[in-house]
């Protein structure tokens, strides 16, 4: 079957020196473009209104109305008019207010038609192009891929092809290439089984202090913080239940203003704010926190009273490893309406010499939490893709991206992570429990606590494992793998109806503990 040749892109090239234009014209137009040129604004203006063009030329200095006053109502009248300015003039002044009038390029007479044709191309075609360079990309390096997601033994080889596998989620995401994106699915779906067989081989064995343990919750505080420490305030910002992909959304907002160094850590299990936030603030784990602190350990299932005392886990976690009191300013940030009293606080804390400004910022973790319950929000955060692009909204107005940017204005260094991720869960997993069980969907504590099929979950009776606080007698641990949730069987159809395909942690899987941990250091 022949291929169906590529509909002609109409260009409009507005110049008053239009008899000058016919090499272009020429070159142009052997490349399959259709080429109109016309000498005036008025005119092209007409024309624009007769019949719409993929793009437009235009001359800045023409006699009559000027390129720019020709903008002005071309902007008026066709907002999304792509156009790109040709001038004479290379006067910085002039270059900005072009930009500033939202043309797409500029161009400098005198111009060659090699010139002109990259304009032309990158504007007109560059999304095609970028498609069909990541589809032949990606084809090349599908088999060294899915033989790493094979491959995987341990936590840098796990963390390093997950991190591959999400840049190809949004590379081809971008490419608008849906078909191979089912492919990338498919190795993230076999890296989740053998992720969950790795974890459950290992963890206790984490627990137990093994020396080839990946970086842990515990450790980011000695070491990403502590080496930071100085006169200058340092900031430490927490942005709850940010998944890998979504952090790769937003970076590069932030490095406009820092150079951003990643790294990778995981997070501990049970991958939930109680327990992982906790561990970062405390470098301890939830047993040692009971231990030393038992008034701060409830053990009831609420994860805000969980998640009192971070600020004094984290002034006593700096003293322990500084040998001093370190001064500490800590915020958590549930809405953007606490903007103003939020830089007024850090502002007052940006006096002490050496201070640390720790801030948890809960937008992302109360999105997700809400999507469950929120047709709305489901519906606008349908998937991954749609829940990246919130979240990069969100981050663009928040008072978390207010706050960073004026870090880097004062030459201040910025510490950011998160506590875990979230899985977009597909699967109920039948648990049968007592009414004293743990409410959370993606982890189960209680007596006589069993799942109707062990192999979706890590299941065992011994609290050591986790590190979690001595349970009662007969206590049992599960906790959910790949992207599974737990169900009673008495409200099967009601749990299966509202909880599936809902971002949910709590559990196994790389995107719940697969995490990053960023260190931003002020553009100078």
């Amino acid at each position: 079957m022949t291929k169906a040749p590529r509909p002609m892109k109409r260009i409009l090239w507005v110049d008053d020196e239009v008899d000058l234009l016919k090499p272009h014209l020429l070159f142009l137009q052997a490349r399959n473009y259709h080429v109109d040129a016309i000498s005036n604004g008025d005119d092209a203006l007409e024309l624009m209104r007769g019949a719409p063009y993929d793009l437009v030329l235009l001359d800045e200095q023409m006699p009559g109305r000027s390129g720019l006053e020709v903008l002005e109502i071309m902007r008026r009248e066709a907002p999304h008019q792509r156009v790109v300015m040709v001038t004479k003039s290379e006067e910085d002044h002039t270059m900005t207010e072009a930009i500033g009038r939202r043309v797409d390029d500029y161009l400098v007479k005198p111009t060659s038609p090699r010139q002109v044709l990259s304009v032309v191309t990158r504007i007109l075609e560059g999304s095609s192009i970028q498609q069909a360079q990541a589809a032949q990309d990606f084809a090349a390096i599908f088999s060294t891929l899915s033989a790493n997601v094979q491959a995987a033994r341990n936590a840098d080889q796990f963390a390093a092809v997950y991190t591959e596998l999400v840049d190809w989620q949004l590379r081809l995401g971008e490419a608008g290439e849906e078909g191979l994106l089912d492919t990338v699915a498919s190795l993230i779906n076999s890296l989740r089984r053998d992720f969950g067989e790795w974890v459950v081989s290992n963890y206790s064995k984490w627990m137990d202090g093994a020396r080839d343990r990946p970086l842990l919750s515990v450790d980011l505080v000695r070491e990403f913080l502590v080496p930071r420490l100085s006169s200058d305030p340092v900031y430490f910002v927490v942005l709850d239940c940010m998944r890998l992909d979504q952090w790769r959304a937003i970076a590069p907002l932030l490095s406009e203003f820092f150079d951003v160094e990643e790294a990778i850590h995981y997070s501990i299990l049970p991958t939930a704010t109680p327990y992982a936030r906790n561990a970062i603030f405390s470098g301890q784990y939830p047993d040692e926190i009971a231990e030393n602190h038992p008034g701060w350990w409830d053990a009831s299932d609420d994860e805000g009273s969980l998640n009192a005392f971070e600020d004094e886990l984290l002034a006593e976690q700096l003293r322990r490893l500084t040998g001093r009191d370190v001064p500490v300013h800590y915020d958590k940030i549930f809405s953007d309406r606490q903007r103003a009293h939020v830089r007024g606080r850090v502002n007052s804390a940006l006096k002490k010499p050496g201070s640390v400004i720790a801030l948890v910022f809960n937008f992302v973790d109360l999105m997700t939490h809400g999507r469950s319950e929120s047709p709305i929000l489901m519906e606008v955060a349908r998937d991954e893709a749609a829940l990246r692009d919130l979240t990069r909204t969100w981050f663009e107005r928040s008072t978390a991206f207010d706050i960073l940017r004026e870090a880097a204005r004062r030459g201040h260094e910025v510490i950011l992570t998160t506590d875990h991720g979230s899985i977009l869960c597909q699967n109920p997993s039948t648990v049968f429990a007592r009414k004293d069980a743990t409410s959370n969907l993606r982890y189960k504590f209680g007596q006589d606590l069993r799942a109707e099929q062990e192999s979706t979950a890590y299941v065992t009776r011994d609290e050591t494992h986790l590190r979690l606080p001595a349970g009662r007698l007969g206590m049992s641990y599960l906790i959910a793998l790949e992207d599974y949730f737990f169900v009673y069987p008495t409200k099967l159809r009601e749990y299966q109806a509202r909880y599936r395909n809902s971002f949910l942690h709590g559990g196994i899987s790389p995107e719940e503990m697969i995490v990053p941990v960023a260190s931003l250091k002020p553009r100078a």
